[in-house]
């Protein structure tokens, strides 16, 4: 059965004739009938008894009606959902956001958004970059900004802008000038986003980076937060990367020393989304707003 029959069928038995269902429908009343003698000959049972000028439900007919009923209601919420969704007044967005995103000016993000609409319902993600292309590509996000490299298969991705990665020690000495990829294992080192490891874009840079000078970074303390990565390069306990969004941030421990890497590596933000896949409005909103944000308050060299 299509909507269409079901549609006819249904109008036809609440309003008690297939003229007055054609008329409802625009349609003429021979197509009407047509479109409720397809579904008895499919089922090879009848759906109306005439008596007089109205048309009375069989017992097949009696059977069908709630379930004709329901999906017609399924149909006009799945129609009020969508109308909602694409002006704005209703309905949930989900975004990927960037996991340091108090660093770049993005923590406003869902209250900006939610002052314009405040019925849409906001869902902002924060993930590894890793984690974020998944969703987006499995369809649990719908967007999101993240750090490239990742895997773009089913992917499209637009560059933004690059932010350099620094090197970080609490010994002054490690920082007078550009960090070597030699130099690096002569003190332990501390990495960030434990949970990815080497699926982590930045630290996938740096891996590459040192196996073509053939050097072997191994990390000696891995934890899940730049932060926390942080806190223990101010106690002493190694040295560690850290993006330059963090090292510029008014709270960055004052005793921490940064300089860039000989061979410099950078954060790419990109906003990415399914390839050949069209956001709705509403989310196309977010995402623009969410770059915006993103590209108007943070300094960096576009990508």
């Amino acid at each position: 059965m299509t909507i269409t029959q079901i549609r006819a069928f249904y109008l036809a038995a609440t309003l008690g004739s297939f003229t007055a269902a054609a008329e409802y429908m625009g349609l003429t009343q021979p197509t009407i009938s047509e479109l409720v003698r397809k579904v008895e000959d499919q089922y090879g049972m009848a759906l109306f008894v005439r008596r007089g000028r109205r048309l009375v439900l069989t017992t097949a007919g009696q059977a069908l009606m709630p379930w004709a009923k329901r999906l017609l209601d399924a149909e006009l919420g799945a129609d009020s959902a969508l109308t909602a969704l694409s002006t704005g007044e209703g309905g949930t967005v989900s975004f990927g956001i960037l996991k340091n995103a108090n660093y770049y000016h993005l923590s406003d993000l869902a209250a900006v958004f939610r002052e314009a609409h405040p019925n849409v319902r906001i869902r902002l993600l924060g993930q590894n970059s890793f984690e974020v292309a998944d969703a987006v590509r499995n369809g649990t996000l719908e967007a999101g900004l993240l750090c490239l490299p990742v895997p773009t298969e089913g992917l499209h991705i637009q560059p933004l802008m690059r932010h350099e990665i620094l090197w970080a020690s609490s010994k002054p000495e490690r920082c007078m000038q550009p960090m070597r990829l030699v130099d690096m294992p002569k003190e332990p080192l501390i990495l960030y986003d434990a949970r990815h490891g080497e699926e982590d874009p930045t630290r996938l840079q740096l891996t590459q980076q040192a196996q073509q000078f053939g050097v072997t970074l191994e990390p000696d303390i891995e934890v899940e937060s730049v932060d926390a990565a942080m806190s223990l390069v101010s106690r002493g306990l190694g040295d560690s990367i850290v993006p330059q969004a963090v090292a510029q941030s008014e709270h960055f421990p004052s005793n921490i020393h940064v300089t860039t890497l000989e061979c410099p590596i950078y954060d790419t933000f990109a906003l990415v989304r399914r390839e050949n896949w069209e956001l709705s409005p509403i989310a196309a909103h977010l995402a623009d707003l969410a770059v915006s944000m993103l590209l108007n308050k943070v300094s960096g060299e576009v990508a």
